[in-house]
């Protein structure tokens, strides 16, 4: 005979059971339907819902008129599936690694044979991965399942793999058994895990477990992304960066990491470029002159327009400001371009082969240059040779001066390192390192409170680095790759972004159709430039 509840129990039954039927509902479930699942009386329900949802156990959403799963449940999950030690620990990692990625970051446990969305660290694109906290998922299709699977003991992944259903999430999901666990021996191998597309047709990911000081796999971390941004290229770059994060996370089982820049980018009305290059601020005239060194032409732009200037015979290789106009440099030499359009010629400047050259002090310049084995970064002078400098293991991918401190910043795409130096000292200090999977260095520029901008070629981004070396601002972009930066506008705290296209494929052209174009983000406050 069946016990009757006890008094007062039947109401939490009742309550329990209206939990229950939403949270095995994929969409959620309305008020009639749930009436009619659990036969209950109309009031008895109503009274049911509103109390659950202002504890916020529940949510209702008013678009589809549908009651979820509320905010509390998902705190509740969290610390019974992870304890508060993992989330705490995780999350400085999450941002970290959604700064140095752009895109969105997770961490999840394992629950049975599926996993559980513990915690989120939204990326900075408006088109991104988005899996609710609390969101439970199959092992076999996420790489945060393949990662915690290949982390644990062979018998006990042994045994999972031959419980799990392998059901098709997309025509790429693994349901081979043999290749499911073929996959895993490769991602124990490696460290880290790959989904490409297994779950959601149009996203990838990549995964790595987290194993605390014990050897107990805690769960996984994982960044996830529209495939036309993670190409398996940049997975391979970044699933070395995830692995390590959930190798820090597991060792101390947090502070702030840097912040995405506010305001909104937009791309300036236009042509656009087949690689965009060289911006400066012209600040007598008030306008921004940069190249397509591709095309060759030279645009002039503000925040409000951009047209062209002037076209030229041969590949732009730098364009430096020069009086009341510029110097553009061709193949066959200087040439003096004013701001009505005019070339002329311009014998006056050295002409050496750099792989990159900015303005210095004095009508100086600094240019990077090939000197035996080695490269060297050094002024030169009016007739082409050396002043001083320092020696480099490769070449400098870009050079940002800044008259006022003397300190001069070089970027070094192939090793990814930052170094900053002031004129009169004999040694570099590298001020940054940036990761592969976050993209190549491109240009730089130096604000009025010696911060420095570089635009990260392949990473989705430009970010600027604090006097210490930090990262502190990232601003997400709706290309690929931005490849130089410049400050400018009435105020100097207007930052212009030129971007490329040539070398993108027609996914990635069709998912980034502005590529090419110069961008803004009006009034970044604290980056105004130097005088």
């Amino acid at each position: 005979m069946r016990t009757q509840p006890a008094d007062g129990t039947a109401s939490l039954e009742k309550a329990l059971d209206v939990l229950d039927a939403v949270g095995r509902a994929d969409g959620g479930l309305s008020q009639v339907e749930l009436q009619a699942r659990l036969k209950l009386p109309r009031t008895t329900l109503y009274r049911l819902l509103g109390t659950l949802v202002s504890r916020g156990l529940l949510r209702r959403d008013p678009l589809r008129r549908v009651y979820c799963l509320g905010p509390r449940c998902f705190e509740y999950a969290r610390h019974s599936y992870a304890m508060p030690d993992l989330v705490a620990a995780a999350g400085a990692e999450l941002r970290a690694l959604r700064d140095i990625s752009g895109e969105t970051c997770y961490l999840a446990a394992l629950d049975g044979l599926e996993v559980v969305s513990l915690e989120r660290c939204d990326g900075a694109h408006s088109q991104r991965s988005h899996t609710e906290p609390g969101q439970r998922k199959p092992l076999h299709s996420t790489s945060q399942g393949k990662a915690i699977l290949a982390a644990l003991a062979a018998p006990r992944r042994d045994a999972i793999v031959k419980d799990i259903e392998l059901s098709a999430q997309t025509p790429r999901t693994i349901t081979d058994r043999r290749r499911l666990q073929a996959e895993l021996k490769l991602t124990a191998t490696r460290g880290w895990s790959i989904d490409d597309e297994e779950m959601i047709l149009g996203v990838r990911c990549c995964g790595a477990p987290i194993i605390d000081p014990q050897g107990q796999v805690r769960g996984a971390i994982s960044i996830a992304g529209p495939s036309f941004r993670l190409s398996m290229e940049r997975l391979n770059l970044l699933g070395p960066e995830v692995a390590e994060a959930a190798r820090r996370i597991g060792a101390q089982l947090g502070d702030a990491a840097a912040p995405r820049a506010e305001g909104e980018v937009r791309a300036i009305p236009g042509e656009w470029a087949f690689e965009g290059a060289h911006p400066f601020w012209h600040a007598e005239a008030g306008v921004m002159l940069w190249a397509d060194v591709l095309a060759p032409t030279v645009h002039l732009a503000h925040v409000q327009a951009d047209r062209l200037l002037a076209r030229l015979d041969q590949p732009i290789e730098a364009l430096l400001p020069h009086g009341p106009g510029a110097a553009v440099l061709c193949a066959d030499g200087w040439h003096r371009l004013e701001l009505d359009g005019l070339l002329h010629p311009l014998p006056t400047l050295p002409r050496r082969r750099c792989s990159a050259l900015a303005p210095g002090s004095d009508g100086m310049l600094w240019a990077c240059m090939a000197d035996g084995d080695r490269w060297r970064v050094a002024e030169l002078a009016h007739d082409g040779s050396f002043v001083g400098g320092w020696h480099l293991a490769e070449p400098a991918s870009a050079l940002a001066y800044d008259p006022r401190t003397q300190m001069l910043v070089i970027a070094a795409a192939d090793s990814g390192a930052l170094y900053a130096v002031k004129r009169d000292h004999s040694t570099l200090r590298r001020l940054a390192t940036v990761p592969k999977g976050s993209g190549r260095l491109g240009g730089l520029a130096i604000d009025a409170s010696g911060g420095v901008w570089a635009a990260l070629r392949g990473g989705w981004s430009v970010v600027r680095f604090a006097a210490d070396g930090s990262m502190d601002r990232v601003l997400a972009l709706p290309v690929p790759n931005p490849t130089a930066v410049a400050l400018g506008g009435p105020d100097g705290d207007d930052l212009f972004i030129t971007t490329e296209r040539q070398a993108l494929s027609r996914e990635s052209l069709d998912a980034a159709p502005l590529s090419g174009r110069l961008f803004v983000l009006e009034h970044i406050a604290g980056s105004g430039a130097p005088p």
